[in-house]
């Protein structure tokens, strides 16, 4: 039991000890609450994760709650995108709920606190407000307004409410303490005026609740049992607990504040601020570009629902922030795409490969694995023909003994065909090779049982048969930035890492099966890499995109 209880995680021995206390099983749930205002990015990866996982773990609901109280920034393209990348996850949400549900029942609890003297409406500005606030090492000072008649208060907050002043002349504050060393408890704003129109509610309000204040009024109505969320809320959780006490009922579930780590990881940023400049500025396609650290650009890179979870089970929830290395993301990547993908044959930098004792106009069809990690993906045909293509880097008219492609008087076999010898070459008037003519051995098809078919050559070449390849456009990702840490260098703009080469389209053949490829399904392109059919694709134009390399040096520790 003992052994048990350490392979907890800080969060899940909370969680543990609040039911020894008492806490019943079915009081237990958690949310998952994102603000509308952009694309979510692998940072939220771990707050689904740990929140789902949770769910999943206890039997408990897990609520998808939208903290939709900016609508300067909020739109429903967000909330829908949202929903379609914790659908591809693959987690299952209780209910769907929207912070905006509350705003009549958050209204009349600011009501009510300014009849008991712990709100009240200020008329300064905000810079003003700032300013008193002071810092940490220092007493604040108090508002002139601080002290106003709970009347007036109440007065001013109605056509506050009603839209009689304009943007920016009042709000409401909490009513706390001046003098904190936490400056969250400095008499935060409650409301501001904001004459915007909201996503849901129409026109209907004109003041619209502080994330602080709606935040943790939320789980409450919605009895959250464990509000969990990174690091950077930690000081946020008196305030949390002081906005809680003004309305608890002590027959009603507490609901708890209890912080993780962010996750960081290298070569990616997750300020949604600068994600949106990247496509306001089109360095980027948009949110869902596979280059962004979007879970819909990663989605449509082709990584995988299952390596983002096991990568998230690798890091671990901590109580302290570190960086971790993309490689390990792109490992659980490559290790999931290994059991899944289809492998294919597709040639991104194509040169003709003339078999000149092959007769001319027949045609053969070759069976091959769709997967052999995967005994239950059965087989294809695949045609070859007498005009082949290969990649350029396949061959070398000289090359030393440690090069164990095709040369000039070389074998090398063709992957489930046959082993062939180069002859000779053709080039243009520039001296660049067009075409290579070889010679094959037709007591040598792979499979066949000969003795022919048995002999070793050190090279095996991967191929498309000319006269059925189809043409594909291959986009060849990197990353986005060419340094690890972008966001880090504080005296420098984080567009100057920047990498030109994120991004390079190449043409090339693929193998026919390749004309009903599914968008989203996964293929490895026999020795160059895993792929996927890309949006952008229509019966005129196939588009793939690379997902990750073949091989990696990297291992997780």
């Amino acid at each position: 039991m003992e052994e048990e209880k350490k392979a907890l995680n800080f969060i899940e021995q909370i969680i543990e000890e609040d039911l020894a206390k008492g806490l019943g099983k079915d009081q237990l749930r958690f949310r998952f609450p994102p603000e509308p205002n952009g694309y979510l990015h692998v940072g939220h990866t771990k707050a689904i994760c740990i929140n789902f996982g949770l769910g999943e773990k206890y039997g408990a609901p897990v609520n998808l709650r939208f903290d939709d109280t900016n609508p300067e920034k909020e739109e429903q393209e967000f909330v829908d995108s949202i929903k379609a990348d914790i659908d591809w996850l693959g987690f299952k949400y209780d209910q769907e709920l929207y912070a905006s549900d509350y705003f009549d029942q958050l209204y009349d609890w600011a009501v009510q606190m300014i009849k008991e003297g712990k709100a009240y409406v200020d008329e300064q500005s905000s810079e003003e407000i700032t300013a008193q606030r002071k810092n940490p090492f220092e007493d604040g000072i108090e508002s002139p307004f601080r002290n106003r008649p709970i009347e007036e208060s109440l007065q001013l907050f109605e056509k506050m409410k009603n839209g009689e002043f304009a943007e920016g002349t009042m709000s409401l504050r909490a009513k706390i303490d001046m003098k904190s060393p936490n400056m969250n408890m400095r008499d935060p704003v409650m409301y501001r005026i904001l004459k915007r129109p909201h996503h849901r509610t129409g026109d209907k309000w004109k003041i619209y609740p502080m994330y602080d204040w709606a935040h943790g009024e939320s789980d409450y109505i919605e009895q959250i049992s464990h509000s969990l969320c990174s690091l950077e809320f930690e000081n946020h959780r008196p305030l949390y607990d002081w906005y809680l006490d003004q309305i608890y009922d002590p027959s009603k579930v507490r609901n708890k504040q209890r912080e993780f780590a962010r996750m960081n990881v290298t070569y990616m940023i997750t300020s949604k601020r600068k994600l949106q400049r990247l496509v306001a500025e089109k360095v980027v396609t948009g949110w869902d570009d596979p280059r962004m650290p979007t879970i819909s650009g990663m989605r449509r890179l082709g990584f995988t629902p299952i390596a983002i979870k096991n990568f998230i089970e690798r890091v671990g929830v901590a109580k302290r922030e570190n960086m971790i290395d993309i490689q390990l993301l792109e490992f659980f990547v490559r290790e999931d795409l290994n059991k899944i993908s289809t492998r294919v044959m597709a040639v991104v930098d194509p040169v003709k490969l003339v078999i000149e004792n092959y007769p001319e106009n027949e045609e053969e069809w070759l069976e091959t694995e769709n997967n052999p990690e995967d005994e239950n993906a059965g087989t294809r045909e695949i045609p070859f023909s007498r005009e082949l293509y290969i990649e350029r880097e396949d061959f070398k008219e000289e090359a030393n003994n440690k090069f164990f492609r095709l040369k000039l008087g070389g074998e090398v076999r063709l992957k489930s065909a046959y082993i062939i010898r180069a002859e000779r070459v053709e080039k243009d008037e520039n001296g660049e090779i067009t075409t290579i003519y070889a010679t094959y051995d037709p007591k040598s098809k792979s499979g066949s049982g000969t003795e022919e078919s048995l002999r070793k050559v050190k090279g095996t070449l991967h191929w498309v048969s000319a006269k059925h390849a189809i043409p594909v456009e291959v986009r060849i990702y990197n990353r986005l930035f060419t340094i690890p840490e972008p966001d880090s260098e504080k005296e420098t703009d984080f567009m100057e890492f920047l990498n030109p080469e994120s991004m390079q389209t190449v043409h090339g053949f693929a193998e026919p099966s390749l004309k009903n490829a599914e968008i989203g399904h996964p293929y490895q392109f026999q020795r160059i890499g895993y792929f996927t059919k890309d949006r952008d694709s229509s019966e005129e134009k196939l588009v793939f995109n690379r997902t990750v390399t073949l091989k990696d040096g990297y291992k997780p520790e």
